[in-house]
């Protein structure tokens, strides 16, 4: 990992690992959110980004050890987003200056790896690909098509790690690698920290990986000796003399390849050529990857997009891809079975469905303008909009064969409602939660308790709804088999966000059909918070074709967008890869995700769903930003004029929405999503108001 322990180390580090005999150095490039990283890489990132490693530092580390004489192959290894941050175009460039050899990109999806492995091969550096036990033949062709160098083979599901024992299917795994890859080298990386482990692995593939190990050497260097420690550990596994002045040692598989690259094709003869003609029975990597992309290698027409406009996709790590193969394709048959819908609508009583519009007489009189109706999810079984989505993929999940569900929660009302499903169907729960959440919603936290699931609370980063998240997908990836992730909101990787709008998407259309009963007309506009997005997409979907309704997405502004304490993403945040998604995301220069802040965990989140971002980039949707004070007048407002408590994330949408119906007028008509109650809310209301009570002018004082 760059800069670990120390930015001063890396240089001296690099220089050990070649004399204790590595082939390739496989530099990490630290990131603050990484989804297939176990404790000892995490960890280390986070010390590494603490030193201040950037991209570009990370660059002059290898240009400084290539000054001081490294000569074996350079890998840089990290995710997406700090490689897009920094510019496709410019890391190539940039990294072939400093002596980098090539990059193994952890989730970039196929369509976007040919792309950028055709960029690399043009500047004569490598594309490394990743391929995992559940890599699928179809996608094991096009992944083995596109490598030039080597392969780099997961041996085992899960996340990073020296567990102490190796993958017993490895040898069938590298021998259906071998059916694949032709001469290209396979290299075989996950859980190898024994001598015993590194003959194993040699035996059946051509290189061993070691990643964790060295990082755990390295933790327990003393200080000034990580360099020597790891060129002792890295001789012992390879057992090659190590040699100091470089005058003897054993020439690798990589760098002999790296040798062979070497010819610059100038007065080269062969024996044959062959043109387009010739090679149309070929199938060519732009082929592959449109099978990859379709049914049984033809177009369906009912296939799900897998983005919106530019946004969406699925950047994950190769382990997951199977998985969101099966996940879509269990979807699919789910919402085109009638049966499915019956069995959904079957529990309506249950989650208290149709949920009720309520027209806010006193709301509208304050406000004076438009009139405000609500659309009462608060009223739902477990008190949010939440049920809709939780219900609907354990539905889906059973359907599937899976038997344990996982999940994330900021606020606690998905966990809640997540819990309340699972002691329903009889199926195990476990809800991720950052450990500020689990204080500020301590009420949520014990409801999920007596309903039987085990809340494991995340210590790591901020200690919200993002770092949850992070922790759920690593759970996840560990337990593909028998678990489904029920993702909370409309984020994460296609399908979730199709399949979270789908579910959640009877809010608008019970919307449209109460308006149409009670009014005859359409609304004029419909309004809802915005964090990840699960009740705005669900409000909005159904409207986007009637153009004369308008849609006004509410974020968190915290202290104000001008700061550094908000998480408005639409507002205020810029494109990026975040959570197996393109999106808008809150980052820094580097690519690295901010810290957010919100007084309401709900939407205390650095990103946005993609389908609310090509809303926005549209102009389909407006979004704008209410502070914490803005959410404390909207919270007071409504629990004063209509006596109802909202929870902290609706709060956002309520002043807005005053603001909205001074704008239209008279004769016009709002409908908010109230998307939960306040009652979860009530301690944090009580803890914050000294602070912001003042600025509303609120003094609940006893």
């Amino acid at each position: 990992m760059a800069g670990y322990p120390t930015l001063q180390d890396t240089v001296d580090v690099m220089l050990g690992l070649q004399r204790g005999g590595a082939d390739v150095i496989e530099l990490g490039l630290p990131f603050t959110d990484p989804i297939a990283d176990g404790p000892t890489i995490q960890k280390s990132a986070t010390v590494a980004l603490k030193n201040g490693v950037t991209v570009t530092s990370t660059l002059d580390m290898v240009k400084a050890a290539r000054q001081k004489g490294l000569e074996v192959p350079v890998v840089l290894m990290g995710y997406y987003n700090p490689f897009l941050m920094y510019g496709e175009e410019k890391i190539i460039h940039d990294a072939k200056v400093a002596g980098v050899n090539g990059f193994i990109v952890v989730d970039l999806p196929p369509e976007e790896a040919l792309r950028f492995r055709n960029k690399c091969t043009s500047s004569s550096l490598s594309y490394v690909p990743l391929i995992a036990p559940s890599t699928t033949d179809s996608r094991l062709k096009f992944l083995c098509s596109i490598a030039d160098s080597f392969i780099y083979v997961v041996s085992r599901m899960g996340v990073t790690g020296a567990n102490g024992k190796l993958n017993a299917s490895l040898p069938e795994l590298t021998k259906r690698v071998h059916s694949f890859s032709g001469d290209i080298p396979a290299v075989v990386g996950f859980g190898v920290s024994t001598r015993e482990h590194f003959l194993s692995v040699a035996a059946i593939a051509e290189g061993v990986v070691i990643g964790s190990q060295i990082i755990t050497t390295l933790t327990n260097a003393a200080s000034g000796a990580a360099a020597e420690d790891v060129e002792r550990y890295c001789s012992s596994m390879t057992e090659r003399e190590i040699s100091r002045e470089g005058l003897t040692r054993e020439v690798g598989m990589a760098e002999t390849l790296e040798i062979a690259k070497e010819p610059n094709g100038i007065n080269v003869t062969v024996d044959k050529v062959i043109n387009r003609d010739d090679a149309k029975d070929q199938t060519g990597l732009a082929d592959q990857l449109d099978a990859l992309n379709s049914t049984n290698g033809t177009a369906d027409p009912s296939d799900l997009p897998a983005r919106f406009g530019e946004f969406g996709g699925q950047y994950v790590p190769e382990a997951l891809m199977n998985c969101l193969v099966e996940l879509e394709a269990g979807f699919k048959a789910a919402i085109k079975d009638p049966k499915f819908w019956e069995e959904f609508r079957s529990h309506y009583d249950y989650m208290g469905r149709p949920s009720k519009l309520h027209e806010a007489a006193r709301l509208t009189e304050h406000a004076g303008g438009a009139r405000i109706w609500l659309k009462r999810e608060d009223l739902n079984h477990t008190g949010s909009h939440k049920i809709n989505n939780a219900l609907g993929q354990l539905l889906i999940a059973r359907r599937i064969g899976k038997t344990e569900i996982i999940a994330e929660t900021g606020a606690g009302q998905h966990g809640v409602a997540t819990a309340t499903v699972c002691a329903k169907f009889g199926m195990k729960c476990t809800v991720y939660m950052g450990s500020e959440d689990v204080r500020r919603q301590a009420l949520n936290v014990f409801r999920m308790k007596l309903l039987g699931a085990q809340v494991v609370a995340v210590e790591a980063g901020t200690r919200t709804l993002r770092d949850a998240v992070n922790e759920a997908m690593r759970s996840w990836v560990t337990n593909l088999d028998t678990c489904h992730y029920i993702i909370g909101s409309a984020i994460g990787p296609h399908p979730f966000p199709t399949i979270v709008r789908t579910l959640q998407s009877v809010i608008g259309t019970e919307t449209k059909q109460q308006m149409q009963d009670r009014l005859g007309k359409l609304p004029d506009a419909v309004v809802a918070c915005v964090g990840g997005g699960s009740n705005s997409i669900g409000m909005f979907h159904p409207f986007i074709e009637d153009k004369s309704v308008m849609m006004l997405g509410v974020e968190a502004g915290g202290d104000g967008i001008d700061t550094d304490r908000h998480a408005a993403t639409l507002t205020g945040g810029s494109k990026g890869v975040l959570h197996g998604v393109r999106t808008y995301i809150l980052q820094n220069r580097e690519g690295q995700v901010n810290d957010t802040h919100s007084v309401s965990a709900g939407l205390d989140y650095p990103a946005v769903g993609p389908e609310l971002s090509f809303l926005h980039d549209s102009g389909r949707a407006r979004f704008v930003a209410a502070t914490d004070a803005e959410t404390f007048e909207g919270f007071r407002l409504l629990t004063m004029t209509e006596g109802i408590i909202p929870a902290l994330e609706t709060a956002h949408a309520i002043t807005a929405t005053v603001k909205l119906a001074k704008e239209l007028g008279p004769g016009k008509d709002i409908v908010i999503c109230l998307s939960g109650r306040g009652d979860k809310d009530v301690q944090s209301v009580a803890e914050e108001l000294p602070k912001l009570g003042p600025k509303i002018g609120w003094d609940l004082r006893f």
